[in-house]
């Protein structure tokens, strides 16, 4: 401890030298100078590196702004025709707009392109193509309180078509367990149940019941949880 002491009074010393001798300052600076002239080639290599790395930095934030921006407009004739069940021109354009689809080859990196993945899975959930539908609603992604857990139970109902009914219960608990909340967990709790029961596992489907009736006693659900866990409840006890 007291060489540490030592040595960091000698090295303020020998800082407060150079700053009260000139001589010794123009000594230094000229030993840096140097350096730099040694070093020349090296240097600039390092400042035109950083220089290009915080250019292109602003620059792709700058293109990526006005891409996620063109992507809003050109996607809003897609949202329409899938609000009009047109699903086909949603998903493909109409020759004159984009469908989401185009969205996601021409805006690849945007958040636009991967809200454009939640409606083109969604879109061939509807169309019966569940295949397709789970691929894209996997590949979305995002950290709202709606959508995200939608997509999870979107992929649960094309788990249920599929009659794989221990994934799509699988995705419904994600659903209902992605913040939850009085208004959908319950929603996505009866259609764990539903899976559950598909697969008489009448214990699990009972509890996903009773986490409504504890967790959620205001949800509208509420009273159908209760006649529904006495049915299930007497069945699994046969």
């Amino acid at each position: 401890m007291a060489k540490t002491k030592y040595r960091k009074k000698k090295d303020l010393k020998k800082g407060n030298e150079l700053l009260e001798s000139s001589e010794a300052l123009a000594e230094q600076l000229s030993k840096t100078e140097q350096y730099l002239e040694k070093n020349k080639k090296a240097v600039l290599i390092i400042l035109g590196s950083l220089a290009f790395i915080i250019s292109a930095f602003f620059l792709g934030r700058y293109y990526l702004n006005n891409q996620s921006t063109q992507a809003q407009i050109d996607m809003f004739q897609a949202v329409y025709y899938f609000e009009s069940d047109s699903l086909d021109l949603a998903l493909n354009g109409d020759g004159n707009n984009y469908g989401f689809l185009d969205i996601v080859d021409n805006y690849s990196f945007t958040k636009t392109a991967n809200l454009a993945k939640f409606y083109i899975g969604a879109s061939y959930l509807k169309k019966g193509e569940y295949e397709n539908a789970i691929d894209y609603l996997s590949e979305f992604s995002g950290d709202d309180i709606v959508i995200q857990a939608r997509a999870y139970c979107l992929i649960g109902d094309a788990y249920m078509e599929l009659n794989d009914y221990r994934t799509a219960s699988e995705y419904y608990n994600m659903a209902a367990e992605y913040k939850p909340n009085e208004f959908l967990s319950p929603l996505y709790l009866v259609k764990a149940a539903l899976a559950y029961e598909k697969l008489m596992e009448y214990e699990s489907a009972s509890e996903c019941l009773e986490t409504i009736i504890n967790e959620y006693p205001e949800s509208s659900e509420f009273q159908n949880a209760r006649k529904h866990k006495a049915r299930l409840d007497g069945l699994a006890s046969k």
